[in-house]
């Protein structure tokens, strides 16, 4: 049976008699000429077909009615109540975009979080003003978003206004972020002296904020060990591995044993993480698990903990075939070493997986 192919909204042509004289409509993506608009919400235009269905997946299919509230003015919206209201509107549609946006970078689709990105950041500036500490977020998110395209030197400008911003700032998340961007961007752009500068002042400022042991900052570690990777310092890789490793199996553990114990009770079952999230730190433990694999070394305690953090990952999310792969993995490593202290907890994982079946 042949299935039918996604709508990915509608548009039409901009009648241009029907607009005020002098009136000209920007494309919602690239600000060009607007020859189209969306049938649904009337009050979005775009210069052609492929931007039109470009924001309909990154996150106009999401918002399209909450546009026509702060698009279409009445003489209650230009009342103070009116305005009072608009800006409430803004508030939710800059979370709802920064959150759309977030997944979407944390799955890899930076094309797709383009959208919602510039969105955010537009809709930011009308509600704080474009020289606000809140407007940096929204600056990160579309600079992440301009990395993960290529697109290094418009990222380099966004995080430099991102920058100024920042300087009224005394929170440390808002520095901490800041910093593991401009880490990110001079990995990318080759500058690994100021990667390593800038993710050791993410680290500083996530330890001031969640404490040195936490996931937020082990973070920063595993970033900067790419780092060193990329610069031959192979020891160093190993012991900022090894930390991250250690806090992550800590944390793992804990979630596991909360899930456990509220396995009778469906209503209060844990959910660790959104999809989203589950990527990210997949995508890195299993960074740091082939680097013990394929290493010299080949330390099998590091890659029964890290294979043991990834089976405990997947165990929680409910994909018991990963789970199962990742636990034999760290099984045949744990065994490896008399009296590991981690064999017992692997098994009884593997023996949970194999009940559950």
């Amino acid at each position: 049976m042949e299935v039918s192919p996604r709508v990915l909204g509608k548009a039409s042509k901009i009648i241009s008699l029907a607009l005020p004289k002098g009136t000209e409509k920007l494309c919602e993506l690239c600000q060009k000429t607007a020859h189209l608009q969306c049938t649904k919400c009337r009050v979005t235009f775009y210069c052609d077909a492929e931007h039109q269905q470009a924001d309909w997946v990154g996150i106009h299919e999401r918002i399209c009615q909450m546009l026509v509230t702060i698009r279409s003015p009445t003489l209650l919206s230009l009342q103070q109540a009116g305005c009072i209201q608009s800006q409430l509107v803004k508030a939710e549609l800059i979370e709802m975009c920064r959150l759309v946006a977030q997944s979407k970078l944390s799955e890899g689709k930076h094309q797709e979080a383009l959208p919602a990105a510039q969105f955010c950041l537009r809709c930011s500036k009308d509600v704080h003003g474009p020289r606000s500490v809140q407007m940096v977020p929204a600056y990160l998110l579309l600079a992440e978003a301009n990395m993960g395209m290529g697109n290094l030197a418009w990222a380099a400008e966004l995080l430099s206004q991102a920058e100024w911003a920042a300087l009224k700032s005394s929170d440390h998340v808002v520095h901490q972020r800041l910093h593991r961007c401009l880490g990110r961007l001079h990995t990318a752009t080759g500058n690994l002296e100021a990667a390593l500068f800038n993710f050791a002042n993410d680290i500083y400022f996530a330890s001031e904020e969640y404490g040195l042991d936490s996931t937020v900052t082990r973070g920063g570690y595993f970033l900067m060990a790419n780092v060193y990777a990329k610069l031959g310092g192979l020891p160093i890789v190993r012991s900022l591995y090894s930390e991250v490793a250690q806090t992550w199996h800590c944390h793992l553990t804990k979630l596991l044993d909360t899930h456990l114990q509220n396995v009778q009770s469906p209503d209060t079952e844990l959910e660790p993480y959104d999809e989203a999230q589950r990527v990210e730190v997949d995508e890195m433990l299993r960074t740091m698990l082939e680097f013990e694999q394929n290493d010299s070394r080949k330390d099998s305690a590091q890659i029964a903990l890290v294979a043991h953090c990834l089976a405990m990952l997947w165990f929680l999310a409910g994909d018991s075939l990963k789970a199962l792969g990742f636990g034999n993995t760290a099984l045949q490593a744990s065994q490896l070493i008399p009296n590991h202290d981690l064999t017992e907890p692997i098994q009884g994982l593997l023996q949970l997986l194999h009940t559950s079946r």
